[in-house]
């Protein structure tokens, strides 16, 4: 009876481990899904904030009216990318 009994606990556990081993896998399968789609995510926002970029440069050089935090938020883009170009232009005259 005891035997009996270990034995259908043993099944048991390689029943369990066989479903241990089958959700990790899933697990590890989904997290790299998920990994791949927070990427295409971030490439997504960046892609559209060089657009709302563009589009705010677009109506500042049709001389359409641009918002206040419009014009500051551009104003700072531009100020860092010549922050950037003299950083550049420096570093390449050395």
């Amino acid at each position: 009876m005891i035997h009996e009994e270990l034995q259908k606990l043993e099944k048991l556990s390689v029943l369990v481990s066989k479903k241990v081993e089958a959700l990790t896998a899933e697990n590890e399968r989904l997290n790299a899904r998920l990994a791949e789609l927070e990427a295409q995510v971030q490439e997504k926002e960046v892609a559209l904030d060089h657009f709302k970029n563009k589009i705010k440069i677009s109506n500042i050089v049709d001389n359409r009216p641009v918002s206040p935090e419009d014009t500051v938020e551009m104003s700072d883009l531009i100020n860092s990318y010549i922050q950037e170009i003299d950083q550049l232009i420096t570093h390449l005259s050395e």
